[in-house]
């Protein structure tokens, strides 16, 4: 079974509410406003992850490679999850993630 399925869509957050647009150059798994994500996933794109709680974005790790990788936990079932942050995120909440002193 492949890791990675690309899925790239539009959709509404169901954190801010606002519409998400596509991301254009790979997958958009999160709100670029709030940094928010919905936990669907075992692997990229499968949407095999029966919690599906909403995914609130509590740190930032720079990676070399990646650049900013935001994490996550989950509101419903408090896995920690992560994810490479797109180039149009909020940099404002990003620099404030930044700093955030809430993770485990």
């Amino acid at each position: 079974m492949k890791k990675f399925n690309e899925i790239d869509e539009e959709f509404i957050c169901e954190n801010c509410g606002k519409n998400v647009k596509k991301l254009g150059y790979s997958c958009r798994n999160h709100c670029n406003y709030c940094l928010y994500s919905k936990h669907v996933d075992v692997n990229p794109g499968d949407r095999e992850e029966k919690c599906h709680g909403l995914l609130e974005p509590i740190g930032i790790e720079m990676n070399n490679k990646k650049g900013y990788v935001i994490i996550y936990r989950c509101k419903k079932c408090g896995q920690i999850r992560k994810n490479k942050a797109a180039k149009d995120d909020n940099i404002d909440l990003i620099i404030r993630l930044s700093v955030a002193k809430n993770i485990p």
